[in-house]
């Protein structure tokens, strides 16, 4: 109840708000919020117009037009209240309803999240017979609080509350809310912002550079300085080839994940292009090279689940997302292993949005998704790298030759350090240019360990 009444102290409020998302851009244009609030004009206020800053943003500086000055200054409002009750990184608020004058709000202490959401593991004697953990209710209901909408109707509100035994907060609000679908959509993000996103199928890669730890700390600035370019122009160039990209990364310390906010089939597709394009350039660039300032790259890919969430950054949360979970933890382990040069794909079977007007969805094992990417390669054609246009691209998993002609695919077993074991496959990439030497990323089959290959599990037709 300390919220409530603290939102209700609104002169209190501005001072001891200033770190919420909406003071920090009125600073950034050099304005005082109050300054600000009073000289907006409803079309063009200047709230949230920072560009390049991510999904966040961009997405609350289109909304925000279609709303009145009193709705942004009841918003503005409204996410003062959030930080407060967000307390620092203290609270995790996890979904909200509207009520009367104002909203109501579920939140949990951040170290109760690990009680919500860790397995309960069940052996064959309480009943799993094949004696393997299994997921507990709590868990996936916990999940699928985390992972749909925020917004929760009264009903559902109760049954949440009497499910994980928390109570709602109420939040007073300087008018209440309409529920128009732009305040719905900017409260769901603002709630999101200060919460935990869980997400059960998400594409990630990630760059690793070839012995980090034994170059000198310039060497080490030069090559991330140089991954990071490179990046940033295969990022670019997708985007001049009209190919629609929301990236979002974080450092490993020796490389970078790299995700796609869009968690769609096509989405996926787009970051699988994404790391061929930046091993490419990274490959024209260490071709000329005369020092060691172009790292040597071993790349994954894999789908799987993760949690979202933002730091505490002095005591605001960012406005840059981070990501952790069981794909993240899987391309680190594989990364182990993988070979200078390699390009490693996890073993998944994931469920990704088909992009129709129906709003399907398709599910793809790590097969059928690199045979569904190679059918899109058409779309990079024309594409210039250093200079020269790219005439034919081809991506495919390796494999050892058949009589056939056609080309066995390859799920290779590899055990990482703590003995456990996992699947993963080897992928190629060969990029044909106009009057130049062609790029050939990856490795071949036959450079393998020939003692992790189990038989060919599927077949391909041989790649030009």
């Amino acid at each position: 109840m300390w919220v409530a009444r603290a939102c209700g102290n609104r002169r209190r409020l501005v001072a001891r708000g200033s770190g919420s998302i909406i003071h920090a851009l009125f600073a950034a244009f050099g304005e005082r919020p109050e300054t600000a609030a009073a000289t907006m004009e409803l079309g063009n206020s200047g709230i949230f117009r920072l560009a390049s800053v991510g999904s966040y943003l961009d997405a609350l500086s289109s909304i925000t037009d279609e709303m009145s000055l009193r709705e942004r200054s009841n918003l503005i409002f409204l996410d003062k209240c959030l930080h407060s009750y967000w307390g620092l990184g203290q609270n995790v608020i996890l979904n909200w309803c509207p009520s009367g004058d104002g909203i109501d709000l579920l939140a949990i202490p951040h170290y109760a999240v690990a009680a919500y959401s860790s397995q309960t593991s069940r052996t064959a004697e309480s009943g799993d017979r094949a004696g393997q953990p299994t997921i507990s209710p709590k868990e996936h209901f916990f999940q699928s609080l985390l992972s749909g909408r925020r917004r929760l109707s009264p009903r559902q509100m109760h049954n949440v509350e009497r499910l994980l035994g928390v109570e709602r907060t109420h939040l007073a609000l300087r008018e209440p809310l309409t529920c128009t679908a732009p305040q719905i959509e900017i409260i769901e993000k603002m709630i999101k912002r200060y919460s935990i996103t869980y997400v059960p199928f998400r594409g990630v890669a990630l760059f690793d550079i070839v012995g980090f730890s034994l170059l000198t700390p310039f060497e080490q600035m030069m090559q991330l300085n140089s991954l990071s370019y490179s990046l940033n122009s295969a990022h670019n160039k997708l985007l001049t080839r009209g190919i629609a990209v929301d990236f979002a990364r974080t450092t490993t310390g020796d490389g970078f994940y790299i995700w796609n906010r869009d968690l769609s089939l096509n989405g996926n597709v787009n970051l699988y292009h994404f790391v061929h394009i930046a091993l490419a350039d990274n490959a024209i660039a260490r071709s000329k090279a005369e020092h060691n300032t172009v790292p040597e790259l071993r790349a994954g890919f894999h789908i799987g689940p993760s949690y979202e969430f933002h730091q505490a950054e002095g005591l605001n949360p960012t406005l840059y997302s981070y990501i952790v979970g069981d794909v993240t933890v899987e391309l680190a382990r594989m990364m182990d292993r993988a070979l200078p040069g390699q390009i490693v794909i996890g073993d998944f079977t994931a469920e990704m949005m088909d992009g129709s007007d129906e709003g399907g969805t398709a599910t793809f094992d790590s097969v059928g998704f690199v045979e569904k990417a190679a059918e899109t390669l058409e779309k990079l054609r024309g594409l210039e790298l250093a200079g020269e246009r790219i005439e034919v691209i081809k991506c495919y998993l390796t494999g050892a030759p058949l009589l056939t002609g056609r080309y066995g695919v390859r799920r290779i077993t590899i055990h990482d350090k703590h003995g456990m074991s996992r699947h993963v496959y080897n992928a190629k990439a060969n990029i044909y240019r106009r009057n130049a030497e062609p790029i050939l990323l990856g490795i071949e089959d036959r450079l393998l360990d020939p003692g992790s290959r189990p038989p060919p599990t599927r077949l391909r037709t041989a790649p030009l």
